[in-house]
């Protein structure tokens, strides 16, 4: 597995005859599976240079501001791990030295190969957790299992979110299309951008949504037209034991999913930014789609998220008991299907 230089980023990656998948080593980002049959890589790569975490100085690098957010936005690409927050920090925090979405997004992973594909380890020393990933490359599939282990002698509430940002050009607002196993959903209170189509606060059964004007939006499909934005969280089906998303592209014929355990991650949420945010490094130029399944239905503090407790009769974080580990697994699958209605509705019964 060589270690190569992605977009300026130290990153190992590991292929096959079907898929090229590289990870980075500082914030252990899945920057990039790129399917060699579609010639396109689903995942999110922002239009702005990267820079390494451990390089990040807001004097040096003042496109991306002096927020708790801004080195994760330095970084970030693709698929990074939320743990053991999911939203901002308190300004406790962030003076203590959090960064928004926690430590696993910026910190320095060791990277091994294993007998199978590859091993990533982390230990965090603000959380005080530590974190064991293991990718598994099989055809044109990727098994995931990561164990996060608490190393202190009490119970504790976290957030453990997958952040998935899906982007051009697998990503077209007008075309691609979503399948998800969610019910009940919500639209957030407020939108992390600034051109929301949606009805804050308005609650719905996925996957048609309130727009602002009281007629309804299919989340199926982003909005066509930007600029745009919004935030939706939704409940996986609690009648079926996995949960899913799948993500179509006929322009490239190829559908893109997760498949994880219900238990483990009974939430999505759903981020859109079309061309909305015009503040650098954002500079009104970026289209992404968040699949963000994980133990919490919306980004907010540790505090917003111990206090809101539950939402849908469903808890908005995990406890994780005194020196005890959790370790949960998730499939990541590539298909070729045609443009057709009927290949789209037979990988959804696949992914099912």
């Amino acid at each position: 597995m060589p270690e190569v230089t992605f977009f300026g980023r130290q990153a190992t990656t590991m292929e096959n005859d079907s898929l090229r998948v590289t990870v980075l080593h500082e914030g252990g980002h899945i920057a990039e599976i790129f399917d060699k049959r579609a010639g396109v890589s689903p995942l999110w790569i922002p239009q702005w240079q990267s820079v390494e975490p451990s390089q990040f100085n807001p004097s040096q690098h003042p496109a991306f501001g002096t927020g708790p957010d801004a080195k994760l936005l330095a970084g970030i690409m693709g698929h990074n791990l939320c743990l053991d927050l999911f939203g901002g920090p308190s300004p406790e925090e962030a003076e203590a030295g959090f960064t928004a979405h926690g430590e696993a997004s910026v910190n320095c992973y060791q990277i091994a190969e294993s007998s199978h594909g590859l091993t990533m380890h982390l230990k965090l020393p603000l959380a005080q957790l530590s974190l064991k990933r293991s990718i598994q490359l099989i055809g044109s599939e990727l098994a995931i299992r990561e164990t996060v282990t608490n190393l202190t002698g009490f119970d504790r509430p976290i957030a453990w979110t997958q952040h998935v940002t899906l982007g051009p050009p697998f990503l077209d607002p007008a075309t691609t299309q979503f399948r998800a196993s969610m019910t009940q959903s919500v639209v957030s209170e407020s939108d992390p951008g600034f051109n929301a189509y949606l009805q804050p606060g308005a609650e719905f059964t996925w996957p048609n949504a309130p727009n602002a004007d009281n007629n309804l939006s299919n989340l199926q499909q982003m909005h066509p037209t930007s600029p745009a934005s919004g935030y939706t969280a939704h409940l996986a089906n609690p009648q079926q034991k996995d949960a899913f998303f799948l993500a179509y592209s006929p322009q490239f014929e190829l559908a893109f999913g997760y498949v994880w355990k219900r238990k483990d991650f009974p939430w999505m949420g759903i981020w859109e930014e079309n061309c909305s945010r015009q503040a650098s490094p954002w500079n009104g130029r970026e289209i992404t789609r968040g699949m963000e399944f994980g133990v919490s239905p919306v980004p907010e503090s540790r505090r917003a998220m111990v206090e809101r407790g539950k939402l849908f009769d469903t808890p908005t974080f995990r406890w994780l008991p005194a020196n005890a580990a959790i370790t949960v697994q998730y499939n990541i699958h590539c298909q070729h299907a045609t443009r057709t209605p009927e290949s789209l509705s037979s990988l959804e019964q696949l992914a099912q």
